[in-house]
């Protein structure tokens, strides 16, 4: 009967591993839950110290490894960090353009006269591109000036003959009516003058309709009227373009356009890798109802005329500069929300400050979002949390 009761007895008893094993895995979460700074802070001091564990930064120097060796608290090498002024762009995608572009067209009638002029050719402002046959053109112009001769001869008659009726009327010796019909014949001698003088410009500006000329120096993009040809009021003479300047035009979203403004530098590259400079002629100020973007020219020199109408360009529009830290990529971190930042050493404690990136260069990334001086932790930063106390070791920061 005691043999049988054994077996009962053992199955009450507990055994002690397990509790043991409980019991150190209540210590560990209590540690990670309740003791994280102290553990962070034991983690990286214990690595600073180099107990057998890797640097975390293989470029510190001599003189950091020992200074970190023998700093007290959570040791952290600083970079000693100030604010420069940085000049912000605006890029752009967009095209080049003709400064200048013209159709002459023909404001008369009739047969061309004159040999084309080709395609590519440079012409000066008032060259002469086509000429049509003036027919009776020139023979109107002498009638004109003809009538207004003898209108005028008419006014001077009609002006002797008013001064005598006054002087025979002062005298007794004429009728006020002979003095109001010599001011009539003033009046009528002086509006037939005016006429003529009305037909005489009408048939000299018909006349010189007859010569159509370059309005401004450029290159003709088309070839001139053929020789022969009939042209009538409204048909074209020929295509002029001016391409220096040439014209850039960009199109830049709502978001940016309030950084862009007349007469800011700007610069472009073309897909042939050619690169131009000049300064923003102009800035819209109505949005394009498809896509909700404002037009943004630039004029730059072309005296070579290398850059062709039409070319497509990625153009830079310097902004306004801003004020930002130049660090090296490696000492940005998160904090517990997610936010981009660095952690600053601010009288021997660690301080985390979110940034924003403007820019990403080879030499580092420039961030807002810090004081003007600054001391960022660059080695370190991922082993302290706000407030732990830190022992700093500045690193001098490179030209």
């Amino acid at each position: 009967m005691d043999g049988r009761s054994e077996p009962a007895a053992g199955r009450g008893r507990m055994r002690p591993i397990p509790l043991l094993l409980a019991a150190l895995v209540i210590a560990a979460l209590y540690a990670l839950l309740f003791e994280r700074e102290r553990l962070g802070a034991f983690a990286g001091a214990d690595l600073a110290a180099g107990r057998g564990e890797p640097s975390a930064d293989p470029a510190l120097t001599v003189a950091e490894e020992e200074a970190l060796e023998t700093a007290g608290g959570v040791a952290v090498v600083a970079l000693r960090s100030e604010a420069r002024a940085i000049v912000r762009t605006v890029r752009l995608r967009g095209r080049t353009e003709a400064a200048r572009r013209v159709t002459v067209m023909a404001e008369t009638s009739g047969r061309v006269i004159s040999e084309p002029l080709r395609r590519g050719a440079s012409v000066d402002a008032g060259q002469t591109l086509c000429r049509i046959d003036p027919g009776t053109r020139p023979a109107a112009v002498e009638e004109a000036r003809a009538r207004l001769a003898e209108a005028e001869a008419r006014l001077a008659e009609a002006r002797i003959n008013d001064r005598a009726a006054r002087s025979l009327s002062e005298g007794g010796f004429a009728s006020e009516t002979r003095v109001a019909a010599a001011e009539a014949a003033v009046r009528a001698a002086q509006a037939a003058v005016e006429s003529a003088r009305a037909g005489l410009a009408s048939a000299e500006a018909e006349l010189a309709r007859t010569v159509i000329a370059a309005p401004f120096a450029g290159l003709l993009e088309t070839d001139t009227a053929e020789l022969g040809s009939l042209l009538q009021p409204g048909a074209p003479c020929a295509e002029v373009v001016r391409l220096d300047p040439i014209r850039l035009v960009g199109f830049v979203p709502e978001t940016e356009v309030a950084r862009i403004a007349p007469g800011a530098p700007a610069s472009a590259r073309l897909v042939t890798g050619a690169q131009v400079a000049g300064r923003v002629s102009f800035v819209s100020r109505a949005a394009d109802e498809a896509t909700r973007t404002f037009r943004v020219e630039v004029e730059a020199p072309n005296p070579d005329l290398a850059i062709r109408d039409g070319q497509t360009a990625e153009i830079a529009v310097s902004a306004e500069g801003e004020r930002a830290h130049l660090l090296p990529a490696s000492a940005l971190t998160l904090d517990d929300a997610g936010r981009l930042g660095v952690r600053v050493a601010e009288g021997g404690t660690a301080r985390f400050l979110p940034v924003t990136v403007l820019r990403d260069t080879p030499e580092g990334v420039w961030l807002t979002g810090l004081p003007e001086a600054a001391d960022v932790i660059v080695v370190g930063q991922e082993w302290v949390l706000d407030g732990a106390p830190v022992a700093v070791t500045l690193r001098e920061a490179a030209p």
